[in-house]
């Protein structure tokens, strides 16, 4: 699969993910990891280092050989200011993938989770082929799932005790955006 960068509104830039990220990937976690906590699931402190950044992009990057995964960085003044990533590629009849992201707590209301949705959507449907992502949201993560509102996402339910974040088993709304309208072929 060959996907493209596309430079952003405001000249962002969203690309896939490249071993040679480790060091900024780190120094983009650790710098909101505080900022982070409370959405994501607890990590490990070797996730916290360019080693486990490493190691980290080296696992990604062979699931994306595999079709299972994509994975990209949101870059900005030449800084990993955030990342997206299209998890659990279902292909056949199906044709689906979920959707994760964030954005640096000092980039916040700038546009940038949604320009960056609104192009991982034009690509999983134009480049990828799907006809479907999904996405969850804890129930107050307002921001969040404005942000899917924006970029067409509807909400179809909601998961009680869905994900384990930040040490805890938390309900979660669901979201789901129809990329095709009508027959898909092939």
């Amino acid at each position: 699969m060959i996907i493209p960068p596309e430079v952003l509104p405001g000249g962002a830039v969203l690309r896939l993910v490249s071993v040679s990220d480790a060091e900024a990937l780190h120094a983009a976690y650790v710098a909101n990891r505080e900022y982070l906590a409370p959405w994501e699931p607890r990590r490990p402190d070797s996730f916290f280092t360019v080693a486990g950044q490493a190691e980290r992009t080296a696992e990604r990057l062979s699931e994306f050989t595999e079709r299972r995964l994509v994975p990209w960085v949101l870059e900005s003044d030449g800084t990993i200011v955030g990342t997206v990533t299209l998890t659990s590629l279902v292909f056949g009849p199906f044709r689906s993938a979920s959707l994760g992201y964030w954005v640096a707590a000092d980039r916040q209301g700038r546009g940038l989770a949604g320009a960056a949705v609104a192009s991982v959507c034009h690509t999983a449907r134009d480049v990828i082929g799907l006809h479907r992502i999904e996405a969850t949201t804890l129930l107050d993560n307002v921001p969040s799932q404005r942000v899917l509102a924006k970029n067409g996402f509807e909400p179809i339910g909601m998961a009680p005790r869905y994900l384990h974040i930040n040490g805890e088993w938390r309900d979660h709304r669901l979201f789901q955006r129809i990329l095709h309208e009508g027959q898909l072929s092939g």
